[in-house]
């Protein structure tokens, strides 16, 4: 692939914003997209994103932001996503223009709920973008960590080797490793699980169970997530890659996991609402396992402790009842 190829992120979030960090070091330019105009000033005039990240430098000499997501689409060739799946359908619905000949890197880590499809399938069938043209942005680093500078690693995956390559060289930086795969449904459908998992953890957490049971919980959960993604794209992968067991193990225990402080939120017995409002930052895996639940009425696998957040965050049924029914399903 071309190195001159022009890159823009799509995101005004933290992990747009740790994504714009690593990416100035290897580029000369990137265009930066978000939606908050006054945000995109403060930038311009401080070097620093007002909201998110706020520690961190960015570059105005190599960083170009812009409010116009259009303009910035037409001239960029890459396409990173990097905005809460459930504002994704909305806000790629603002670009008329054709976005088929565009490659993308998703860092959603979740499903579009509107159409239950991970970004993948959700690009190919809405705007037929070809699949060797889409890729992923994955792996166990939290955006807190980036903007430390402490050592994170990271999976880009893409069926194209040379496009996998090419971005994973341009995302690598002293306190940032890289590895390339070709499994861009099992790495995504594996990054939206992970976060229904944290949510668990952070229920368990909530309801005063312990690090012995949750290294129970998280053992079932690399399961479950296996026997998931086996059966929804069944290739030759390794479950224990950073890019699945990794991303689990950082998101389940960490306390920069927001979906593991939902959950703990919920296990503490506040409500979804309450819970959100407070936290003031998306959960994917709120919206995920809604989803996850509707793709598997095809699949039928079995996933209790999908079934089990699923219940208590969509049907208000007793955390403390749950993870009581589902500590008897654990091994």
């Amino acid at each position: 692939m071309n190195i001159q190829k022009r890159i823009a992120v799509i995101g005004g979030g933290s992990w747009a914003t740790a994504i714009v960090k690593m990416l100035t070091h290897n580029v000369d330019e990137l265009f930066w997209w978000m939606r908050n105009e006054e945000a995109a000033q403060h930038i311009k005039e401080t070097k620093h994103n007002p909201r998110y990240l706020s520690d961190v430098l960015i570059d105005t000499n190599i960083v170009a932001v812009n409010s116009d997501l259009e303009t910035i689409c037409k001239t960029a060739e890459i396409i990173i996503l990097a905005v809460p799946s459930a504002f994704l359908h909305t806000t790629l619905s603002e670009i008329g223009i054709d976005l088929s000949t565009k490659t993308f890197f998703s860092a959603v880590k979740g499903i579009i709920p509107e159409q239950n499809q991970i970004v993948g399938e959700y690009l190919q069938s809405e705007y037929h973008v070809p699949s060797h043209q889409i890729g992923v942005i994955t792996g166990p680093c939290h955006a807190e960590e980036v903007a430390l500078e402490r050592l994170s690693y990271l999976t880009v995956a893409c069926e194209d080797s040379g496009t996998s390559e090419f971005m994973a060289q341009k995302l690598s930086c002293r306190y940032i490793k890289t590895t390339t795969s070709d499994d861009i449904y099992g790495t995504e459908y594996s990054a939206v699980l992970k976060n229904v998992i944290a949510v668990a953890a952070g229920i368990a957490h909530g309801l005063g169970y312990g690090d012995n049971y949750l290294s129970v919980l998280v053992s079932n959960a690399i399961r479950e997530i296996k026997r998931f993604v086996d059966t929804v794209h069944p290739i030759n992968r390794d479950i224990k890659d950073s890019a699945y067991l990794g991303d689990l193990l950082v998101t389940a225990y960490s306390k920069f996991s927001r979906n593991r402080t939902f959950g703990t939120y919920i296990g503490k017995g506040y409500s979804v609402k309450t819970a959100q409002m407070d936290m003031n930052m998306i959960a994917e895996g709120y919206y995920a396992v809604k989803c996850i639940k509707e793709i598997n009425k095809e699949f039928q696998v079995k996933m209790p402790i999908t079934d089990s957040v699923y219940r208590i965050v969509y049907e208000k049924m007793s955390p403390k009842l749950e993870f009581k029914l589902l500590s008897e399903e654990l091994d």
